[in-house]
């Protein structure tokens, strides 16, 4: 097999064995499942850029050079064809979309097979193997070696061209039916998630190819937070088209993020029903009923026959979200009655819907909670509930999707609450930034520096114990931290086989960990600098809490363990117990580093 960075460099020679050149790069033609490879890009003494066709004048090609079928003078050069994509200029360490992965990975090499002096495309290796490559082949060939001797193999990750899609350079003038076919028959979810992790110049490539129908569904199961930002990185006329197809309460979410001119913009742009429809749900709270329902419901009166009924929702009803139950009005369109569908399906066409019209309906009013409404209707399994105003009025439905999305939002608020990582204070300003942890961090770190230069104008004797005294609150801050991560590994941990493999998570924390300790101690070293504390005690100090913190992300990671261990025989460790256990370790340990270090620096 061949691989571009290995091909990258390599001498081009004629047939007299002159050389010409050095390959810079290859192009292949874009239109096959594993493409050909068309055309050679090289640089000549000077620095000059030719390239020429790969099938006309290429002769061989080994692991030294690649070698011309002709001499230099007899060479023609050509250029590179609309579509035609140069390799290491718009795949090597660019990002792709794995369509069959369905993610975002960056691109460490290409794969390549010659046969018959044909070069084709096998895929991108997106893995470690890439990456070491890109090194040096031996550095691969080595650490390969090294892990095969340890029972482990470092694999290759290839993706298969068919699979990928391109983000990097406007591909509007070259034919990739196969890859951008596959990404239009991705999920509108799976669409989301490669969406959400894109910049928002690579986001528009994508929207570039999505029909307003399937750009709308993907939007749609976008995060909150992205939705506004995706449509006001389109223009007006286009936004206000997706907007359109969406679901009412979908854009009035989105609709109510933007800046107040862009919203009526785009209201002003959308059809008079749409924008009456959105308008309507942007003018109740948030996190209510009203502010999470739907206007788009299928009523009918009780003087109608079941065959009114189905000429009704073969017509006018066809376009509602969703047609759950059928919601039975007065002419005040209060709500009176529900019938089933599986009811209306098994009556002769002539029976009047009163015979079987249900009474007793389960509603809620606009303003009432939205948690309240989703655990009504967990709660006696429905599908929709409908919504009423002040008068009974019927003014819309809150759909079992959305009653999800408020479930998974108040289950991610409660697990935040739960570890620590939320901050209960909702006012904004300099209130709300103290009422975060890092910023009363601060506050105590002020008050600590300034007894620190007190105490140490005073007595030199207590110098070294101020010094040490003073990060006190970091090492409680970080142990804290870690704490809540430990928790959070706990509540998010499923059965044994879905957990992460113990070995590679604490690699992974006492990466982080050590990451963490140095700047900690770097920080823990500029406050003592500024403070004028003797160099080596400065040093000592922060070598203490560094070490403190790498130690505590190990105990951050071996107490969940243990405790999950524990957990299939019966016993639960309390969340307490393993936030207790990692402070006082802590402690422990920062105390014992830094009387070590006191004895052996002399602070």
């Amino acid at each position: 097999m061949i691989y571009l960075t290995s091909m990258l460099g390599t001498p081009v020679v004629d047939a007299s064995g002159t050389e010409i050149g050095t390959i810079s790069d290859i192009a292949i033609a874009t239109g096959e499942v594993f493409p050909r490879v068309t055309s050679l890009a090289f640089q000549g003494p000077d620095k000059t850029p030719f390239m020429l066709s790969w099938r006309k004048w290429v002769g061989s090609l080994d692991d030294d050079a690649v070698t011309l079928n002709a001499d230099q003078p007899k060479i023609r050069f050509s250029y590179l064809q609309p579509d035609e994509v140069l390799l290491a200029r718009d795949l090597l360490n660019k990002q792709i979309v794995d369509t069959h992965g369905k993610k975002v990975v960056r691109v460490n090499d290409l794969k390549l097979s010659e046969a018959q002096n044909e070069l084709r495309l096998l895929g991108a290796e997106v893995g470690l193997r890439g990456i070491l490559r890109g090194i040096h082949p031996q550095f691969e060939r080595t650490l390969v070696a090294g892990a095969r001797l340890v029972g482990r193999d470092i694999h290759e990750t290839i993706i298969a061209w068919n699979y990928m899609d391109l983000l990097d350079r406007d591909l509007s003038h070259v034919q990739l039916s196969v890859t951008h076919r596959r990404l239009h028959e991705l999920h509108p979810a799976d669409v989301a998630d490669i969406l959400e992790v894109l910049s928002a110049s690579q986001r528009a490539k994508v929207f570039a190819h999505l029909a307003n129908d399937q750009a709308a569904e993907a939007i749609s199961e976008l995060e909150d937070d992205l939705q506004a930002d995706v449509i006001d990185d389109l223009t007006d006329q286009r936004a206000s088209n997706i907007l359109e197809i969406m679901d009412p309460d979908d854009a009035a979410d989105i609709i109510g993020d933007l800046p107040y001119d862009k919203a009526e913009a785009l209201l002003h742009l959308m059809g008079v029903n749409e924008s009456k429809a959105v308008r309507s749900l942007l003018g109740y709270k948030e996190k209510t009923a009203g502010g999470i329902m739907t206007p788009e419901v299928t009523t009918v009166t009780e003087d109608m026959t079941v065959q009114q009924v189905v000429d009704l929702l073969r017509s006018d009803s066809a376009e509602h979200e969703a047609v759950y139950y059928i919601y039975v009005v007065d002419d005040s369109r209060r709500l009176v009655g529900v019938i089933s569908l599986r009811d209306l399906i098994v009556s002769s066409p002539e029976t009047p819907i009163a015979e079987f019209t249900d009474h007793e309906v389960f509603k809620v009013g606009v303003d009432d909670d939205q948690e309240d409404v989703a655990e009504m209707m967990s709660k006696y399994d429905l599908l929709a509930l409908p919504v009423v105003d002040e008068n009974d009025a019927l003014v819309g439905i809150v759909t079992v999707d959305d009653a999800l999305e408020v479930m998974e939002e108040e289950s991610a608020e409660d697990l935040a609450l739960a570890t620590g990582s939320m901050n209960r204070w909702t006012s904004s300003g300099p209130w709300s930034w103290l009422g975060q942890k890092s910023g009363w961090l601060v506050v105590w770190a002020v008050p600590g520096v300034g007894a620190a230069l007190l105490l140490s104008a005073f007595s030199d004797s207590l110098t070294g114990f101020v010094s040490v005294v003073l990060f006190l609150p970091l090492v409680i801050r970080m142990s804290e931290d870690i704490s809540s991560h430990s928790m959070a590994v706990m509540i998010d941990a499923g059965s044994a086989d879905e957990r992460p493999p113990f070995l590679r998570q604490l690699m992974i924390d006492m990466i982080a960990g050590v990451l963490l300790g140095a700047v900690s101690g770097l920080i823990a070293l500029g406050v003592l600098e500024f403070i004028d504390r003797p160099l080596e005690s400065a040093i000592a100090v922060a070598i203490a809490v560094g070490t403190t913190v790498v130690l505590m992300a190990g105990i951050g990671a071996v107490l969940p363990y243990l405790a999950l261990k524990r957990d299939g025989s019966g016993w639960r460790a309390p969340s307490v117990l393993i936030s207790t256990g990692v402070a006082v370790a802590g402690l422990a340990a920062y105390l014992a580093v830094a009387t070590w270090l006191s004895d052996v620096v002399r602070f």
